[in-house]
């Protein structure tokens, strides 16, 4: 008979938030509040790009597409993470589990680097304002939106085969809400080589590299911005990538505690919910409150709403 604790694993069991204990219901609310929010606000940043003309720019766009991922982000982690708090059943099918791993690598890869691209594009128009435009065209600017969901579907897809072709032992039971990398992996009877090095080839090339070509990105607009004589110049220079640099603080910072550390602990999943909840969830307000021009456009689709309302 084969051994009970080796499995090939047609289940596994996400322990998800169960610690919260008499506060589940509590969280639950939150947490659903905070999703319909979320939606709102990326799908609100979208309509805003497509319907106002003043926000058809290659800032905007990028804008646009990043919120874009944010709801399938979002969407992938939530609606699942509340039907655990409230179901009796925490466990998730083997097959279902290995798709949301690649699925949140192809969409957490994709985000860091449409990070970059939007770094880039502050970059471009800050330190070559007189090219930007002849640059930044219409086509470069789709083929720069289209590169990192197919490069990181290429990149998620190889830990995830790797992993799904490990043999697991004991409970497998995940400390998380979500199925992944790190979790899954700590399963696993053996870890061979080739499964470590793909960890950390993934973690590089979806974190690392593009955090790095985002951050020399921001040295090179930090030094022209240096370089600027006026306050008033500095200022409007600074406003056009303040929103952007804040977005990427959370969402790199988070990330790297996360997947760039060899391995995971039972915060990783409190820490999670920064980049696939809270930095979703902030993205439609700084982006708003912090821009002249989004805010503008969100008052005209205010006031166009309305008379069509009441007229």
């Amino acid at each position: 008979m084969e051994d009970i604790n080796k499995t090939d694993a047609h289940y596994f069991i996400l322990l998800a938030f169960q610690d919260l204990n008499q506060f589940q219901l509590l969280f639950f609310l939150i947490l659903f509040l905070i999703y319909i929010i979320c939606i709102t606000g990326n799908v609100a940043i979208i309509v805003l790009v497509k319907t106002d003309i003043s926000l058809h720019t290659p800032m905007y766009f990028f804008i646009s597409v990043f919120a874009t991922s944010e709801i399938f982000f979002v969407s992938t982690t939530v609606p699942s993470l509340l039907v655990n708090l409230i179901s009796d059943s925490k466990s998730i099918p083997f097959t279902g589990c290995f798709v949301q791993l690649c699925v949140l690598g192809t969409l957490g890869g994709t985000e860091c680097y449409l990070l970059a691209v939007m770094a880039f594009d502050r970059d471009l128009a800050i330190n070559y304002p007189l090219r930007y435009s002849a640059i930044m065209r219409r086509s470069l600017c789709i083929q720069l939106g289209m590169f990192p969901w197919i490069t990181c579907l290429a990149i998620a897809l190889v830990p995830t085969i790797f992993t799904a072709g490990l043999e697991f032992c004991g409970p497998r039971i995940l400390n998380h809400f979500i199925c992944d990398l790190g979790p899954l992996v700590n399963l696993a009877c053996f870890v061979p080589f080739t499964n470590k090095a793909i960890a950390i080839f993934t973690a590089i090339s979806e974190i690392v590299l593009p955090f790095i070509i985002t951050l020399l990105f921001y040295i090179h607009i930090i030094a022209a911005i240096i370089q600027i004589r006026s306050e008033n110049g500095k200022k409007k220079a600074f406003s056009t990538c303040s929103s952007h640099l804040i977005v990427s603080c959370l969402f790199y910072s988070s990330a790297i505690i996360v997947y760039v550390t060899p391995e995971g602990s039972n915060s990783d999943k409190y820490l999670a919910l920064i980049y696939t909840v809270v930095t979703p969830l902030l993205n439609p307000f700084i982006y708003t409150f912090r821009n002249k021009d989004v805010k503008i456009a969100f008052t005209k689709l205010n006031k166009t709403i309305l008379q069509h309302i009441f007229v």
